[in-house]
């Protein structure tokens, strides 16, 4: 029952956080923000856990562990419904847009009238004047909500893995404990399908759904000024997310342990790695009351021993090193499918849930039924952790090569005459075919001309006539695609950037296999390498142990490597929109083969440091094993045979310490 609370739990909060990640773009434009603070608002969930991971790990692992989760589970509930209240208080979407939606097919429009900026600005421009709202909407960030919220659902989530792990590695037997974390680590990625499925589904819903009339609004879900109903998805992952907290109300704080649970509390290639500990002699946990003054004067000392743990230290290098790399690529994966291969919000993430994650949740249940089919042990563990990400690692390198080309726009990636190789200031948007205009360089609102070529917007693609209205306006007389045209043609522009060439699209499905296949090998390791740190430390010290680590992946993976990540991709911005009252908003286009080299080496540049740091691991495990070696030699061949024995974990911690003939509280070197 409380695998199934705790699987139900991880799905949750899985869920809700893979939804935040399939809502970065959405936020972005939404809020006008660039991608630099949409990684301060990603990384702001970690920051939460920052707050309270070490008082959870150490204080309340000696409580009631299911009530805490409880309350975790209700506090995460209140952070994403928290997230979500933006949308209620700060009005309706502005789109930037020079189409107006009142004009009929009767009517023209005309994109390039010959007029002074100043009537422009007053008659055509309708969306770049600043609103009577102006001054309210800039005074109070509503991005901050969210930024909160997210907080909240780190405070709220930081009990469930240390206290949930440690409960089920406690009361399950030895070797069914890396199957049930291994379960609960897949369900745990099971639910980021959903969420991403869910933001799918979210990003195909307009906004303002069912507060304006959707005949109106003359963009598509393609477009990079569109917003989905974002506010949606975090309303239902609230709601779920307050349904698994239901359960562990019921739960004991105790469980009667496995019998082999009483003679010992620990394998024999633990005893090689951590201090012995007296063994239970009962079925139940004694239920004594907690002394906080106690365990906080023992707080500082354990955490000495803890950290004196060399394997555990290096491990702990290794996996910041590794979630750095991880948590920047998958939190701006989808947006990489967006810019690089022009799919929409929607797809990116459709794509992900249904391909990606499965993948990754199919290699993590296969390493743990391999973990216990082949008993591997600390060092068989490792080194299947190690050998999975560098077969990974190899294939991840031909990403390099499966790229597309900048789209082609007039004025940023080519000239107006369709020449490639420009670099691009905002006065390359004017050229001679459309100065007479008056046309302001900070609009986007792009247009597909019959050439291929996307122009800025029609007013800088020399349109002097429209036709129909809404998402049907026909722009007619487009000067600057005559000068383009290598053959005489109609001149016409149609709403939206022009679509990817063919060659892209015949890339897009060999990166998707590729990325599916990587994924699933690299996280074949996943389980085995969990395990590698719950069996080199003490049984008492699992829940600080795992805290810690926590603490660690957090503070130094989770909070900065979407900020970095996101500053470091702002950088390959070509065009940025603008907010209504001033200043940069969020970027529209990006240059496609800059991104994929920053966004993929500095991926796969994290992972080449974490390869070196393993191989030192591998290097210090090995020599205090040969000590260990050597020092069995000089105390008669019973210990030896016992080491030797060691790889099939068949005997236990107790028998071990009888063949020692020594204290069972003698402390080995590694």
């Amino acid at each position: 029952m409380f695998l199934a609370a705790l699987s139900f739990a991880y799905f949750a909060k899985a869920l809700s956080g893979s939804y935040m990640k399939s809502t970065i773009t959405q936020l972005e434009r939404r809020f006008d923000i660039p991608s630099y603070l949409i990684g301060i608002i990603d990384g702001s969930f970690e920051i939460g856990n920052l707050l309270v991971i070490a008082f959870v790990s150490y204080f309340c692992a000696k409580l009631h562990r299911p009530k805490i989760i409880a309350v975790g589970c209700i506090l995460m509930s209140f952070g994403t419904f928290l997230i979500a209240m933006p949308h209620f208080i700060i009005g309706r979407y502005k789109i930037e847009t020079s189409i107006r939606s009142s004009v009929n097919s009767t009517n023209n429009l005309s994109p390039c009238p010959a007029s002074s900026p100043e009537s422009l600005r007053a008659g055509d421009r309708p969306s770049i004047l600043p609103s009577r709202g102006c001054e309210k909407e800039s005074s109070v960030s509503m991005w901050i909500y969210v930024l909160v919220g997210n907080i909240l659902r780190g405070i709220g989530e930081t009990p469930v893995q240390p206290l949930g792990i440690s409960y089920i590695d406690d009361y399950a037997q030895s070797d069914n404990a890396a199957l049930y974390i291994g379960c609960v680590q897949t369900i745990s990625i099971i639910g980021p399908v959903f969420g991403y499925l869910l933001g799918s589904l979210c990003a195909k819903i307009y906004v303002d759904i069912g507060y304006v009339d959707m005949e109106t609004i003359t963009i598509t879900p393609g477009d990079a000024r569109w917003v989905g109903a974002w506010w949606l998805g975090y309303l239902i992952a609230g709601a779920i997310t307050l349904m698994s907290a239901v359960p562990f109300w019921f739960l004991p704080k105790s469980l009667p342990m496995p019998v082999e649970k009483h003679d010992t509390n620990c394998t024999p290639e633990q005893t090689r790695f951590i201090k012995d500990s007296p063994g239970l002699k009962h079925m139940f946990r004694p239920e004594e009351p907690a002394n906080l003054h106690l365990m906080a004067s023992e707080f500082v000392p354990t955490l000495k021993s803890l950290l004196g743990n060399p394997v555990y230290t290096i491990y702990l290098c290794v996996t910041i090193v590794q979630f750095n790399s991880l948590i920047g690529m998958v939190t701006y994966k989808p947006k990489y499918i967006e810019q690089h291969y022009g799919q929409s919000a929607s797809k990116a993430n459709f794509l992900m849930g249904m391909i990606n994650i499965p993948a990754v949740a199919l290699g993590m249940f296969s390493g743990g039924v391999v973990m216990k089919k082949y008993k591997l042990s600390i060092m068989g563990a490792a080194k299947f952790a190690f050998g999975t990400s560098l077969l990974g690692y190899f294939l991840s390198l031909l990403f390099f090569a499966m790229g597309c080309e900048n789209a082609k726009v007039a004025g940023i990636t080519v000239s107006y005459s369709g020449l490639g190789g420009l670099s691009y200031q905002e006065q390359s948007l004017i050229s001679d075919c459309n100065s007479d205009c008056s046309c302001t360089s900070r609009e986007w609102d792009p247009v597909c001309g019959e050439n291929g070529i996307t122009y800025v917007s029609p007013c800088l693609a020399g349109c002097n006539s429209s036709t129909g209205s809404g998402k049907n306006t026909v722009f007619n007389n487009c000067k600057c695609l005559a000068v383009a045209n290598t053959q005489p043609g109609n001149l016409t522009a149609s709403l939206g950037q022009c679509p990817h060439r063919d060659s892209c699209e015949k890339v897009f499905p060999y990166f998707l296999a590729m990325s599916v296949l990587s994924s699933f090998i690299i996280s074949l390791g996943g389980t085995p390498g969990f395990m590698l740190l719950v069996r080199c430390i003490k049984p008492e010290l699992k829940s600080l142990a795992l805290g810690i680590h926590t603490l660690a992946t957090r503070t130094l993976a989770g909070i900065p490597a979407p900020i970095y990540f996101g500053a470091i991709i702002d950088t390959t911005c070509l065009k940025w929109g603008y907010k209504m009252c001033g200043g940069r908003g969020a970027c529209r286009i990006y240059d496609t083969s800059a991104y994929r080299r920053v966004y993929l080496s500095l991926t796969l540049g994290l992972r080449t440091v974490s390869f070196f740091l393993c191989i030192l691991g591998f290097a210090l495990i090995k020599r205090h094993i040969r000590k260990e070696e050597k020092h069995v030699l000089t105390n008669g061949s019973a210990e030896l045979e016992t080491l030797r024995k060691e790889e099939n974990s068949s005997i236990h911690c107790e028998q071990f310490v009888l063949a020692l003939d020594c204290n069972p509280d003698r402390e080995t070197r590694l």
